[in-house]
């Protein structure tokens, strides 16, 4: 049976991937042998969710100590789309793209917070890896409040060649990054990607090479970074207020 965001136990796992439902990451006990569960291993596999390896005891904790059988799934609220959607979200509104890569941001509520932004400044959807980052979680979707309903949200095996093709399309890549030319000064028109870094340690740098351009907030406190959801919200408006 399901527990909130959970889906505890075998036969459960394998009943909801053929109904359908949305799977961000399945838990597996670290000593569970694998043969043992090889129809649901191809399964989960052919849908390209992520697997983790466990101790018992954090299954034990998740489930309540329910009998998990060695196997939680941890359910999305939504399916994702793709980028050519994202891409086509734009062409039918008659738009330049609007694009938000949120590169390995891990925290629920930040990657929450990023998507309701992104909604309310008319952009045309967020990009997000499919590992090392938080997925489309019903703590995601607390965040977003309700913004996931309308947004689109792509899940990709890799940013650095999603951002290539995002270029092919006619995009110009701008990371935010501590080092780089001042946001005010730094022309948004046009087809834009913003890159959001991760909380901790900011843009990737297979990442950042292919931005074409890296911006930066100015601190004038004694810390030295603004919190990710702020710094992409603080972005997104300049962007809008530059798109008129």
């Amino acid at each position: 049976m399901s527990h909130g965001e959970y889906i505890i136990g075998r036969n459960a796992v394998s009943e909801a991937l053929k109904s359908g439902r949305v799977i961000e990451t399945v838990f597996l006990q670290e000593t569970l042998n694998l043969g043992s569960i090889h129809t649901l291993m191809k399964k989960i596999k052919e849908n390209g969710i992520t697997i983790k390896r466990v101790k018992k005891a954090k299954l034990d904790l998740m489930s309540k100590n329910g009998n998990h059988q060695g196997v939680i799934a941890l359910a999305g609220v939504k399916k994702s789309a793709t980028v050519e959607e994202i891409l086509e979200t734009a062409k039918k509104r008659g738009e330049p793209p609007f694009v938000i890569v949120a590169d390995e941001i891990e925290d629920p509520h930040n990657l929450g917070a990023i998507i309701r932004t992104a909604e309310c400044v008319g952009a045309h959807g967020v990009i997000i890896p499919k590992r090392h980052s938080a997925g489309l979680t019903e703590s995601v979707g607390k965040s977003a409040a309700g913004a996931l309903e309308y947004v689109p949200v792509a899940k990709v095996s890799n940013i650095s060649q999603t951002l290539d093709k995002l270029k092919e399309n006619g995009l110009w890549i701008y990371g935010a990054d501590m080092k780089g030319q001042n946001w005010c000064q730094t022309d948004f028109k046009g087809a834009v990607a913003l890159v959001i870094g991760s909380e901790g340690k900011g843009i990737g740098r297979l990442v950042r090479e292919k931005c074409d351009f890296i911006v930066s907030l100015p601190m004038s406190g004694r810390i030295n970074s603004l919190n990710a959801s702020v710094a992409a919200g603080v972005l997104m408006y300049e962007v809008r207020r530059q798109r008129g």
